[in-house]
């Protein structure tokens, strides 16, 4: 299993360069008993990079000459603003990047997120009503896929964006054969 999307196995280690054994956490703060974690594709940290690129650069192209000839040289300077702002921002994308993860478990599926407000979401199989895999056309450009699960609380927000298409539809092939298996007990 790869390094960008999969959790650490023997002899492997993870994004933080932590060794792990399978079926036991790798990273300082996970859950305990979680099977195996595995990150995102690295697509979605560049597609997220290059929309912060795309907005960034002709912000700061056209403000800059702008504020020079409407209000003068010393003007022009707050230009630099929002060039600051998106080189804290390609950092900020890629510790968020790092913070996605998610782990299949034997009655659970647990997606983990945030770096300064840290999300658990926990999803267990037999409340899933409908599991979806959606791919924009910026996703598609990258390679990417997300899976959004459905249950019947109304303020789920359990998804999982910059999966690889043949993951995102192994996951929900999976995810929907448990749900089934699982609701059929309730």
């Amino acid at each position: 299993m790869s390094q960008l999307t999969g959790g650490p196995s023997d002899g492997e280690t993870d994004r933080t360069g932590q060794a792990g054994q399978a079926g036991q956490t790798a990273r300082p703060g996970e859950p305990e008993g979680a099977e195996r974690w595995r990150g995102v594709e690295r697509g979605l940290l560049r597609m997220r990079r290059t929309l912060l690129t795309a907005v960034s650069v002709p912000l700061v192209a056209v403000l800059g000459p702008v504020l020079w000839l409407a209000a003068g040289p010393w003007w022009a300077v707050l230009a630099a603003a929002p060039a600051a702002a998106a080189l804290w921002g390609w950092r900020a994308i890629a510790r968020n990047w790092a913070s996605w993860r998610y782990a299949e478990r034997d009655d659970d599926l647990l997606i983990a997120r945030g770096v300064i407000w840290r999300e658990l979401t926990v999803v267990p199989y037999g409340r899933m009503q409908l599991v979806e895999v959606t791919s924009g056309p910026l996703e598609r450009h990258f390679g990417l896929a997300r899976v959004q699960l459905h249950t019947a609380a109304a303020t789920t927000d359990a998804h999982i964006p910059g999966l690889a298409p043949e993951e995102a539809e192994r996951l929900r092939d999976r995810l929907t054969e448990l749900g089934e298996a699982r609701s059929a007990g309730l």
